[in-house]
């Protein structure tokens, strides 16, 4: 195959190179040849770099085992967008209106198929790595190219671009029906044309599957009205319309076959057309040979490159769509689609008429001008699939749904930039950037109010044929940058340096968009329009502010009355227990949250039954689980960006989105979903006809205990049609209420679920066309945690009065107890009003955490969108009320829920005057709920282990033989294994037993203890949540049997790098003194070192010590969150691991800057693989629905490795809410995982490996079957060295010193290597016995087998709850591997097999030029001799990534983080790729000349990265972009300088770099623990947002900063003292003397005067600094973070820069 030279010289598909480095390769020291793509070994052996030999048939065939195949399995099930089809991409435009006329010119097509060709990194490669994920442009009609079809009179036909069948009968017959349904709607068909194509550049999957491509054209109805001509309008709507008609047509015929969609239009219009493929980006112009015809002109060209977490994507996913290029993921897509479909529900009259029509009638009337503008703008005939294709449908992709409904609105008569801005709406409250612009605001405030925001990391190109232009989505988590040339061409690009031979001197203007940033190109005008004025343009069309002040009502925050709801605490207490409420509640949430405004935190993971294996009641709720973006969609913080979050909402009804009219300001607005009393009395005050006439009317869920379990189903019915009744006479408020008025009745009746009443409700409503129609708020009894909260908005409820949460506050406040303890100092003061808005604040930051985890803004796009996955449901139930929530593995019918509500019942329960504590949380011995880590379960393992938690350094240890180990027991173990045998269900393999197909064998046959326990593991703790004598002990215990030992999140002392030498005879090392029973030999070095969103300790020796490298995108306990230490284990031996300040609390940003999708993840791969090529990467995911279609783009980003974790990871400390709702077991996740992979044929380039609650052999062995090689123990680990299962991990107090950093309870830890030696070697030989029993010698021949397993009946029927349940369907869509095993091994080039331990995946030509610079021979002398100097110069390209790693890895791996004592200097021409200088430290010196794209920095430890323009830039610097986002994100020192703007979060998790830009984004300096930011530039919002360390100088010529600065933690002030003044002076006259930089030069020329422009911000820690606040001490200040030689570059405070140290601080 051919591949264009245009930019990528000499790159061959993949692009992303699958090759592999030998084992042997990985253990020696290596050299870098020049331009050689792979190592050369010491002894000259040439290691060739192979590629992964895929069969493209995949031979695996569908489960042939003891599961019930009779019906279809449900392993996929869930939207198409969710579980098998996500994308990423790179996306741009090139637009110039001035040359060649109205036809454009070729030039133009050429620039952006060659931009697209150079962002093909940035796709991704189907199964057989060759045919790309699809790749397209989108541009105007090249009329000189089909003068053919052109008339006089018809200048400009429609053209429609579309793919058809390759059958020619098929297709014959496809075609006429198209003429004829053109002809039928009066458009004069004009021909056909054939698509001229050359298909052998195609690879096979993409030829396979190719469709026949045409073009067909048609010239508009004659009907139209004339002034159409001009502006095409109408015939634009005509082909729209008709184009949706085509498929409803073809349906009618017969004409639509199973083979996946073979008829799709591309594109109809009479100004744009689309041509995309299957194809990687150099291929499309060679396949598509139009494109490089020189008649091919266009004003503008779209581009797109795919990547896909599928292997056989389908070419109509190909982008563009037919008017957006979509780089991104909708988070909210399946709330959107249900509100579109709402809205397709609400018939107008008009529409009922159509529908008696004929069809005849019916498509004729699409003709008509008005008739066209009608069904667009007021939705009519949406729903009526017979007259026209849906508009939406979870069936297509994200992006297609989204291109869908944008498509519909500019065809109502929004101009594009308006659709896009009310779908994607920027977070304009409290935005600084808005404050001279009211006008956008109330246009943002009038359209949030009837559209709720498509939400998700987005950069959206578009183009309705009248303009162009470019969106980014509010959190600006793409990259998105743009050039304007002097001959008046825009570029727009996902990244820069894309577009070849663009000369920096013809650039008169570089930038970026921002987020929720807009830039528009007018094709009429030929202007260019930036942000504010395109904005300010479209919000003037309409007066939205005094419509807003007219219509709208506000329901603010209003004090709670102290008022109780029930006369007497018994009433209170009689109906808490009705709804399910424990002591628990009470003790650990309500206090939490009514004393401190906060949720509980807690620690240890979930080990509790999920709710649908408990015996005891559960709330409905608790069947659900939240799910949460990993890998293909970031989360978002909270904590920390909490400015583009909003959890307004609005009461009343909706009018279209598609026509504007003041009544759509006709809404109540409620600052708060969460309700008090007062609140709901102003909303009742609506009603009122002169205070807006909002129609409510309150429904009761209650029914008589009488009519029994039966009777909910008579109950919801009567609620529903209730519900309905009341909209359509007029109801705009419906209030779903469970309130019982007195005891009696709460004695007389029971309720109807609050989240079964409201889905059910909500439902009703759409089916019946009246859910936009009215708000529901629901008042109940039964919510209280935040989860709670969280479901029933996501189901459908506007707001919630939880009037019994608000009077438990009242109660608990007015008690005695609670008295005492505030008058003691134990509480804050409080009163009743104010404990009430505590608790408020807690639900409403519970719920934006849950919002933020799916990476979700704004409410008003979750509610409705049924973000959970259900476990343990039957289909009755989610038909009901949950339509279209995934439940994989059955449960409970209606009669169970209503028969569990009632159990919850005082009466029932027998606790009638209190509360029973059901131990939900906490175990409570014999009357809670079971908990499999018990005390007494930590006792019975300490028995067989021999370990005597009495026994350690604090006792008599030392006098004791074999430091107090006992023997090992086997009899104990039995009682142990035997206690978790005949324990309660828990877990859902507890449903499952083995049954094997062969007879057993002697135990004799089967592998040895020691080669199974190469395949264990220990989860990622990190140092920090465990002490040091835990974490050691762990990792020395696992390198003894040869597992994987796992340094978790918070980095690791060097002094563990290299194995024990001085062990004495009783087994202790001065080393680490600290430990018992070591042995000479053995090793504290984590085999895995873990790279986690707070890149806590990651430093270059840190990434090259590693055996593999590990990222963490999601933690069991917690997935979509940050990791938590809390302040008190922040030891100074902690914090200086971690580079922060003792004693603060260290919260991790969930992982979202640099991992914005999965294209990103794929650098962050690639990272690892530059700077350490012998280990391998692994990617930890948690359990949830999609994991499968996650895993496959996982695997083809490079990863060797990808973790599964249950939901029920243990943790230091988490939310409770995310340790009980989020995330699945392990068993669906592993299951789904490794079926879609075999499915795509990945299986063998990736090792699974799983964790969460494993604890014994059968554990392994079912994990086995479902797909696992490799077997992680986290809780049980930490048990088999000491933890007695105290859950005080938090609060740094653990009586045995595994959890704690005290110095007096470390000496407490009772562990030895020895004790998780023999837990290890107890399991190990379980497994061995129990492949003896199935008949098989090694595990790895059970592995996949899921044939072996089949559901118990036994164990099915041992809870009542769990007799609805079946998990055939889900368990019997794992292929059949019984007879192809060659997944276990990866096939490498020639189709030879390896084991996959033995190889790794290597970068290919991205890191081609990294390998030239460390093969150079000046420069491997200096790393070898550890001394001179050298100066290198090399050229570099976009494609050239990670640039630097490779090169600081070589060092690292020679001389440690600081050892160094040469310096090597290299300087790269041109546009470097992502990551360049990513993990650079001292003595290594990178000077860039052009620009950088996002990532510049990444992890720097030292060293110097220089940043300038080419020296003919024809753009002024200080305004201009050049380098991206994230840049120095987790830098742990060295300088940084660039000559010109920054983009998004800069220096995030800076930790000690001293850094200079020219100006930056939102979120700098977030989570900031040291170093120095200096910015003489504007700045976006929200600086300094969890800086807990180092400063912050921020030039302020405008006098905004302080609407910038968060000021939760830093405080900001003028440079006060002399020493601030200095370090700022002196920072900025280095940044002078390395960039030349004019600016800085301005600044030090009229310093006395400037220097009051600059602002200084500092976290508390740094308050007493002198460059803060003067002091008496004479002290050294920094200036530079490091000399060439490694030393610190310092100042004398009060004094200038000796000569010497100018020198020493300056190049």
């Amino acid at each position: 195959m051919r591949v264009s030279q245009l930019c990528l010289l000499g790159i061959a598909a993949p692009v992303v190179t699958l090759a592999f480095l030998p084992q042997s390769l990985k253990n020696s020291p290596t050299q870098v040849s020049l331009r050689n793509p792979v190592r050369t070994p010491q002894d000259g052996r040439i290691v060739t770099p192979t590629s992964w030999s895929v069969d493209n048939d995949c031979s695996f065939t569908q489960l042939n085992m003891a599961f019930d195949q009779s019906k279809p399995s449900n392993i996929f099930d869930g939207p198409l967008a969710l579980t098998q089809e996500r994308d990423a991409c790179g996306v741009g435009f090139v637009a110039n209106t001035k040359a060649g006329g109205e036809l454009g010119t070729h030039k133009v097509v050429q620039e952006g198929l060659s931009a697209l060709t150079c962002m093909e990194h940035r796709g991704g490669c189907g199964g057989d790595s060759i045919s790309g994920d699809g790749a397209g442009v989108m541009t105007e009609i090249p009329w000189e190219l089909f003068s053919d079809f052109r008339s006089e009179k018809h200048p400009h036909p429609g053209v429609a671009m579309i793919f058809l069948p390759r059958d020619e009968a098929k297709r014959d017959a496809v075609k006429a029906k198209i003429q004829q349904v053109c002809e039928a709607n009066e458009l004069e068909f004009v021909g056909w044309r054939e698509v001229p194509v050359d298909p052998s550049v195609l690879g096979p999957m993409a030829r396979e599957a190719m469709p026949s491509i045409w073009q067909f054209f048609v010239n508009p109805p004659p009907r139209l009205e004339p002034s159409d001509d001009r502006t095409r309008d109408g015939f634009e709507r005509t082909l729209y319309l008709v184009r949706r008609r085509f498929s409803v047509e073809l349906k009618e015929a017969g004409l639509e076959w199973d083979d996946d969609h073979e008829v799709y239009v591309a594109s109809f219009s009479s100004r744009t057309i689309v041509y995309k493929a299957m194809v990687q980006s150099a291929v499309l112009p060679e396949f598509y040979k139009d494109l490089t015809n020189e008649k091919y002109t266009s004003r503008f060209i779209i581009y797109h490159r795919r990547y896909s977490t599928n292997t056989s994507p389908r070419w109509p996913l190909a982008q563009p769509m037919r008017v957006v290029g979509h780089n991104g993921e909708i988070n909210t897509l399946l709330g959107n689609v249900n509100w579109i479909r709402a809205r397709e529900k609400s018939k107008s009259n008009f529409e009922t008429d159509m529908d008696t029509r004929p069809a005849s009638k019916k498509t004729r009337d699409l003709v008509d001008y008005d008739a066209t503008d009608n069904i667009v703008t007021m939705m009519n005939t949406q729903d009526f699939p017979d007259v026209l294709e849906p508009v939406v449908s979870l069936d297509r992709s994200d992006s297609a749904n989204l291109d869908g409904v944008f498509e519909l609105m500019t065809q109502s008569r929004h101009r594009a930039p308006c659709a896009l801005m009310a779908m994607v709406p920027t977070a304009y409250e409290n935005n600084p950037d808005l404050k001279n612009n009211p006008e956008i605001t109330n246009f943002y405030k009038f359209h949030g109010g009837i559209l709720e925001a498509w939400d998700g990391p987005a950069l959206l190109v578009y183009s309705d044929g009248k303009s162009i232009g470019a969106s980014l989505d509010r959190n600006g988590l793409r990259p998105a940058r743009y050039s304007i040339t002097k001959d008046g061409t825009v570029y727009m690009m996902s990244e820069t340096g894309v577009i070849p031979g663009l000369k920096e001197a013809d650039i008169v203007e570089k930038g970026r968009l921002g987020p929720g940033q807009m830039v528009n190109v007018d094709l009429v005008s030929g202007e260019f329009k930036d942000n504010i004025r395109i904005k300010s343009e479209i919000a003037s069309r309409h007066p939205y502010g005094e419509w807003i002040e007219k219509q709208r009502k506000d329901v603010k925050k209003m004090e709670a009355g102290a008022d109780r709801q029930y006369e007497s605490d018994e009433t209170t207490t009689f109906a808490q227990s009705s709804f399910g409420w424990g002591l628990e509640d009470i003790g650990m949430q309500i206090q939490d949250m009514a004393g401190s405004a906060k949720e509980t935190t807690y620690s240890m993971g979930d080990d509790a039954p999920i709710a649908a294996l408990s015996e005891r009641p559960h709330p409905l709720y608790n069947y659900f689980k939240q799910r949460f973006a990993q890998v293909t969609n970031p989360p978002i913080d909270p904590l920390r960006e909490g400015v583009v979050m909003s959890l307004g909402m609005t009461l009343g009804k909706k009018e279209s989105i598609y026509k504007v009219s003041e009544r759509g300001a006709r809404l109540i607005h409620l600052e708060s979903p969460v309700l008090n009393d007062a609140e709901m009395e102003r909303i009742k005050d609506y009603a009122e006809p002169l205070s807006g006439g909002f129609n409510q009317q309150t429904l009761s869920t209650r029914y008589s205990l009488e009519d029994g379990p039966a009777g909910i189903k008579a109950a919801l019915d009567k609620l529903c049609d209730a519900a309905a009744t009341a909209v359509k006479n007029g109801a705009e408020v419906l209030i779903i209420s469970d309130l019982a008025a007195d005891q009696a009745e709460l004695d007389e009746t029971t309720y109807i679920p609050p989240l079964l009443a409201v889905g059910a409700v909500h439902h009703r409503l759409i089916d019946d066309g009246l859910r936009m129609d009215t708000g529901i708020v629901v008042q109940t009894g039964g919510a209280w945690s935040t989860h709670h909260f969280a479901c029933l908005v996501g189901y459908g409820a506007n707001a919630v009065h939880p009037y019994l949460a608000l009077e438990t506050v009242k109660q608990w406040h007015g008690q005695e107890k609670t008295q005492k303890m505030m008058s003691a100092g134990k509480l804050k003061q409080t009163t009743v009003a104010e404990a009430q808005e505590n608790y408020r604040t807690a639900v409403e930051n519970g719920l934006l955490k849950i919002l933020s985890k799916m990476g979700i803004s704004l409410l008003t796009s979750y509610q409705g969108a049924q973000i959970f996955e259900a476990l343990g449901l039957s289909d009755e139930v989610i038909q009901r009320s949950f339509k279209g929530t995934t439940s994989r593995i059955g449960g409970m019918s209606l009669e169970d829920i209503a028969s569990e509500t009632v159990m919850m019942r005082p009466e029932v329960v027998k606790a009638k005057m209190k509360l029973i504590n059901y131990g939900y949380y906490k175990p409570v011995p014999k009357l809670g709920e079971y908990h499999i880590n018990s005390s007494d379960f930590a006792k019975l393992l300490h028995d067989a282990i021999g370990l005597d938690k009495g026994v350690s350094a604090a006792t008599d240890r030392d006098e004791l033989e074999n430091d107090g180990v006992k023997p090992k027991n086997v009899a104990n173990y039995e009682i142990f294994r035997k206690s978790l045998e005949t324990a309660p269900l828990a877990n859902i393999r507890d449903l499952l037993e083995l049954d094997s197909d062969r007879p057993s064998i002697s135990i004799d046959e089967v592998e040895p203890a020691s080669s199974i326990m190469r395949r264990f593991c220990t989860g990622a703790m990190s140092l920090g949540a465990l002490s040091r004598e835990a974490h050691e002990n762990l990792a020395i215990a696992v390198n003894r049997v040869g597992g994987k030992s796992n340094s978790g999140e918070g980095g690791e002392d060097t002094v563990r790098g290299k194995p024990l030498t001085d062990v004495d005879e009783k087994g202790r090392s001065s080393t680490f003194p600290h430990l018992a029973g070591l042995k000479n030999g053995d090793s504290a070095n984590s085999f895995i070192h873990q790279v986690a969103s707070g890149r806590f300790g990651v430093t270059p020796e840190f990434l090259v010590t590693a055996k593999q490298l590990e990222i963490k995108m999601a933690q069991g306990a917690k997935p979509g969150e940050g990791g938590q230490l809390p302040g008190p284990k922040v030891s100074e031996y902690i914090a200086g691991l971690r580079a922060s300040k003792p004693g603060v609390t260290l919260i991790s940003p969930p992982p979202h800057h640099d991992i914005y999708s999965i294209e990103d993840l794929a650098q962050l791969i690639h990272d690892l693989h530059a700077v350490n090529e012998r280990a391998g990467v692994s990617v930890k995911l948690v359990s949830s629905i999609g994991i499968g279609t996650v895993a496959c783009g996982v695997a083809k980003a490079s990863a060797d490795v990808i973790q599964i974790s249950g939901g029920d990871g243990g943790t230091g400390a988490s939310p409770l809410s995310s340790i009980k709702h989020a995330g699945c077991p392990w068993e669906l996740g592993l299951s789904e995982a490794h079926a879609a992979l075999l499915t795509n044929n990945l299986r063998d380039r990736v090792t699974l490996r799983v964790d969460g609650g494993i604890r014994t052999g059968l554990d392994i062995i079912m994990a086995a079957a479902m797909g696992a090689e490799e077997y992680g123990f986290g809780t049980i680990a930490m048990i088999a060295e000491g933890c007695i299962m105290a859950r005080v991990c938090h609060l740094n107090t653990c009586p045995v010193g595994v959890t704690s950093q005290k110095e007096e309870l470390r000496k407490k830890f009772p562990g030895t290597p020895e004790h998780v030696v023999n837990f290890f070697e107890f399991v190990a030989e379980e497994v061995r016995a129990l492949l003896a029993e199935m008949g098989y010698s090694k595990l790895e021949d059970v592995i996949g087998r899921a044939d072996l397993l089949k559901t118990s009946q036994t164990q099915v029927n041992r809870v009542a709850k769990t007799k609805g349940m079946s998990l055939d369907e889900f368990f019997s869509g794992i292929p059949n591997t019984a007879d192809d095993r060659s997944f276990l091994k990866a096939t490498i080039e020639g189709g030879v097999q390896v084991p996959k331990e033995e190889i790794v995946h290597i970068n290919g030509f991205s890191s081609e030029l990294d390998r030239e610079v460390c093969g150079n021979a000046d420069i491997k002398k200096a790393i070898d001799d550890n001394s001179g100097e050298v100066t290198v110069t090399v050229p570099i390209k976009n494609t050239d990534r990670s640039v630097g790693a490779m090169l600081a890895g070589d060092i690292a791996r020679a001389h440690g983080n600081n050892g160094f004592k040469g310096e090597i200097s290299v300087q790269f021409e041109g546009s470097a790729g992502q990551s360049f200088g990513a993990f650079c430290l001292p003595g290594l010196k990178l000077r860039l000349v052009g620009e950088g794209n996002d990532y510049v920095g990444k992890g720097q430890h030292g060293g110097e990265i220089v940043v300038v323009p080419s020296a003919d830039a024809g753009f002024a610097a200080a305004g201009s972009s050049i380098v991206g986002n994230a840049c120095l994100y987790g830098a742990t020192g060295g300088d940084f300088h660039a000559n010109g703007r920054a983009g998004e979060r800069f220096g995030v998790r800076n930790s000690g770099a001293y850094a200079v830009a020219e100006g930056a984004g939102d979120h700098c300096c977030e989570y900031m623990t040291g170093g120095v930011v200096v910015m003489l530039g504007s700045v976006g919002r929200n600086v300094g947002a969890g800086m807990t360390g180092g400063i912050g100088y921020f030039y302020d010529k405008e006098g905004d900063f302080e609407d910038k600065l968060n000021p939760e933690i830093a405080k900001m002030q003028r440079v006060q003292t002399e020493a601030g003044e200095a370090q700022l002076k002196h920072i900025i006259e280095r940044h002078y003397q390395l960039t030349g930089s004019e600016r800085a030069d301005e600044i030090l020329s009229n310093w006395d005067e400037e220097k009051k422009h600059f602002w200084q911000v500092y976290p508390p820690s740094e308050s007493k600094s002198a460059v803060v606040v003067d002091t008496e001490k004479s002290t050294d200040l920094r200036v530079s973070a490091s000399a060439p030689d490694g030393a610190m570059c310092f100042l004398p405070v009060g004094k200038q820069m000796s000569p010497e140290q100018t020198q020493r601080c300056a190049d």
